[in-house]
């Protein structure tokens, strides 16, 4: 698949059909995140790969299984989201937070060696491995799209993330920034609408 055909065709995705993805498919996958820039040229990121249905159970048993309509109200009240468009991304998504990871082919955690405090940094700068990992993840996107399969994504919340660590045993200096699904998108999946942005109201010649 050529490179733009691979980004307009990348779409977050939270149904999957039941269909193992080969172990060759992931790890030229993975590889492949190794190719974004990196802010050391270290590139101290590892990937933990979960296709164990048993352990992909005890990873995700600490979030939530669903959301009832009053609390999804209440999320868009209290986070502000006042676009039509917006909501109805959210309320799609939402439900689907502990399913769309459980039903996919695999489970990948990202990991970056943690060298500053990413929540309290000392200046922007400190922020350099973390900016660098997205680099990465978005390498893996585009990738998974590119061998016909898609992602989602999930930030840990609350103690997510060190259960994540107790579950898979990574070492405490290294940081998982976020869940991501793979798999076989399902056939039927009604899209979900998205904001159209006007490139040309977006891009700025030599000054905003």
């Amino acid at each position: 698949m050529e490179l733009y055909e691979a980004i307009n065709s990348r779409r977050t995705v939270r149904d999957f059909e039941a269909e193992p993805i080969p172990a060759e498919v992931l790890e030229r996958i993975i590889e492949a995140a190794f190719k974004a820039p990196t802010n050391d040229h270290m590139r101290d990121w590892h990937y933990i790969i979960v296709r164990d249905i048993n352990v992909t159970a005890k990873l995700l048993d600490i979030i939530p299984k669903g959301i009832s309509d009053e609390d999804m109200q209440a999320l868009i009240n209290d986070w502000n989201l006042s676009d039509s468009i917006q909501q109805e991304c959210y309320r799609n998504a939402v439900p689907k937070q502990y399913r769309m990871l459980f039903d996919a082919s695999a489970v990948i955690i990202p990991l970056l060696k943690q060298k500053t405090d990413l929540l309290h940094p000392d200046n922007i700068s400190h922020l350099n491995g973390f900016a660098s990992i997205w680099c990465s993840i978005e390498n893996i996107f585009l990738c998974a799209t590119a061998e016909g399969y898609s992602c989602n994504l999930r930030i840990p919340l609350g103690n997510e993330a060190e259960h994540a660590r107790s579950v898979l045993g990574f070492p405490n200096d290294y940081f998982m920034p976020c869940f991501i699904g793979i798999g076989k998108p399902k056939s039927d999946i009604a899209p979900v609408k998205q904001k159209q942005i006007d490139i040309k109201q977006r891009i700025h010649w030599d000054r905003f």
